[in-house]
């Protein structure tokens, strides 16, 4: 039996890899569409994303000032590249009652202690979306991806995320110091099990 060809076996891999920016759904909340990033998206993102209550409390990998092309850079040289590496999976945030407007953005992320993040555009806070949200792509981690538990670090200070973790039933299970773009914080790494929040939601 002939050996099979380095091109035949790249060629192979290849194709058992899922096209995973193009399999990645769009999810519905009661008031959301969450529909998969585009590099499109950069445009709105630079405009809605760089402000100091929304950075604050995010990872100091974000650049701070946020530079003219941020967007466009994260967009297409990390968070495209990870989708198709099979280690994230990116959702821009629209209202279905306004659809073409971006409202915020939210993640799912291969590893041990950070599995989702996200961010809000300050007109849309205080309103109960990020919740809406959290709650879709969590379903989509567990029975989608099918992910055994969830982890997400927090910074103590940042009351509203930690509070979206308090109403989906996830527990503190470690604590520990953290860089952020607004320094370094006391930070709680909260978790939930996917049979915990299967009961939640049956």
């Amino acid at each position: 039996m002939k050996k099979r060809g380095k091109k035949a076996r790249q060629a192979s891999r290849q194709a058992q890899q899922p096209r995973l920016a193009q399999s990645i759904p769009t999810l519905e909340a009661p008031r959301l569409l969450l529909r998969p990033l585009e590099l499109a998206d950069a445009e709105q993102i630079q405009t809605l994303f760089p402000h100091w209550e929304i950075v604050r409390y995010l990872r100091n990998a974000v650049p701070w000032p946020y530079p003219a092309d941020g967007a466009l850079q994260y967009v297409r040289d990390m968070a495209l590249p990870a989708i198709a590496r099979g280690e994230a999976w990116h959702w821009t945030l629209r209202l279905k009652t306004e659809p073409e407007q971006m409202i915020g953005f939210i993640s799912l992320i291969k590893g041990e202690t950070e599995n989702r993040g996200f961010w809000l555009g300050l007109p849309w806070h205080g309103q109960g979306l990020m919740s809406e949200a959290c709650d879709a792509v969590t379903d989509y981690w567990f029975n989608a991806l099918k992910f055994p538990v969830l982890r997400v670090p927090k910074a103590i200070a940042n009351v509203a995320s930690r509070r979206i973790s308090e109403k989906q039933g996830m527990r503190v299970v470690a604590t520990e110091e953290r860089d952020y773009v607004g320094g370094r914080f006391a930070t709680e790494i909260w978790e939930i099990a996917a049979d915990e929040w299967r009961a939640r939601r049956g």
